[in-house]
């Protein structure tokens, strides 16, 4: 019984194996070359939602002011005249205003929706978020899939830096590698609101009583991304200058993060819950699989350690962070990325600065 037992088990994870090993290779496969578009030159407003003080914040705001690209003003929102940011903002002396809270949606769909009610003379519109560091080139990166009418959005996805070396930290920049995975795959590309970029024309007047009113409402980059697809328009990924955004976490400030942003990414794409089950379980069970067999069988089994070490590898190709914590942080990736999912796919509603929003 015990050998029948064992040959099935054995049967089932070589199943397994064969399956994350494919995807592996199809992931490969699909390369993601970016496209050289023609400059964009159109007036621009960048939109900087402010609430509280992040990390490097008044850094952060004059990497925006200091682009390359010419034709653009940054305009600052904010909840109050007492918000903590407002000290960084005068200082960056950045124009700013008072959102309207009259406005449906969560504290940021509110303050973007405000900017946009109000300036309305401008060509292209871009969403900065204010714990983003930006390299001098972000802005003319960002802008120029614009230049090309079949793109609806373009967007950057960030690196978390940890600020020193620290566990959780690592864990946030390994966590959001995943991120990365998705804008890499055409079909699976969303707009990451901390750095957005589209033309007027996208948010017509029902467009924007959609971002607004929406279910989707309590999260701006899914709501645009909603609207954009349903306009057939295609979303463009550019991957340089990678956005920064600094870390100092302990683990109830990650988990609460990455729960809150797996609940938003469940709130917009459903299917990304099974799909994550069953390839996350199935990372878990090659892990688990390869120490037992390899141990209590063969060594032969250590094979189902593949595609761990891809993994491991890639996570030093992309880190700037060279820490050999690196190596446990993306063994034990996985079974936080399917707890994450758990929790998520149960939360009724999410807490996102100081304020809480039904899902």
């Amino acid at each position: 019984m015990y050998e029948i037992f064992l040959d099935i088990l054995i049967i089932f994870c070589i199943i397994v194996f064969i399956f994350i090993l494919s995807l592996d290779l199809s992931s490969f496969l699909r390369k993601n070359n970016e496209k050289n578009y023609a400059k964009y030159r159109g007036k621009t407003l960048v939109i900087v939602p402010c609430k509280g003080k992040d990390i490097t914040l008044y850094e952060n705001l004059l990497s925006i002011k200091k682009q390359s690209y010419v034709n653009y003003n940054v305009l600052a929102v904010i909840d109050s005249e007492d918000d903590p940011s407002k000290t960084f903002i005068k200082k960056a002396n950045f124009t700013y205003i008072i959102t309207n809270k009259n406005q449906n949606g969560s504290g940021k769909v509110k303050a973007i929706a405000t900017a946009l009610k109000k300036f309305r003379d401008y060509d292209a519109y871009v969403i900065a978020d204010s714990d983003v560091l930006f390299e001098r080139t972000w802005l003319t990166n960002l802008l120029a899939p614009l230049s090309d009418k079949t793109i609806g959005l373009s967007t950057m996805y960030p690196f978390f830096k940890p600020i020193r070396k620290n566990f959780w930290s690592e864990m946030k920049m390994i966590w959001g590698f995943v991120g990365d995975s998705l804008l890499e795959n055409e079909k699976r590309r969303f707009g990451w609101g901390g750095s957005l970029a589209f033309r007027k024309d996208l948010l017509d007047k029902k467009s924007l009583s959609f971002f607004t009113d929406s279910k989707y409402s309590v999260s701006d980059d899914i709501s645009l991304t909603k609207i954009a697809k349903s306009k057939n328009l295609n979303i463009s990924y550019t991957k340089t200058p990678k956005p920064i955004v600094n870390c100092d976490e302990n683990f109830k400030l990650f988990f609460e993060w990455a729960n809150r942003q797996t609940a938003l990414t469940l709130l917009g794409y459903r299917k990304n819950l099974y799909e994550g089950l069953v390839y996350y379980s199935s990372e878990i069970i090659l892990i688990l699989s390869g120490i037992f067999l390899s141990i209590f069988i063969s060594p032969i089994f250590l094979i189902f350690f593949i595609h761990t070490l891809k993994s491991i590898v890639f996570a030093y190709k992309r880190s700037r962070l060279k820490d050999l914590k690196i190596l446990i942080i993306v063994i034990l990736a996985p079974f936080f990325y399917e707890v994450n999912l758990i929790i998520a796919s149960r939360m009724k509603s999410i807490v996102w600065r100081g304020n809480r929003y039904k899902l």
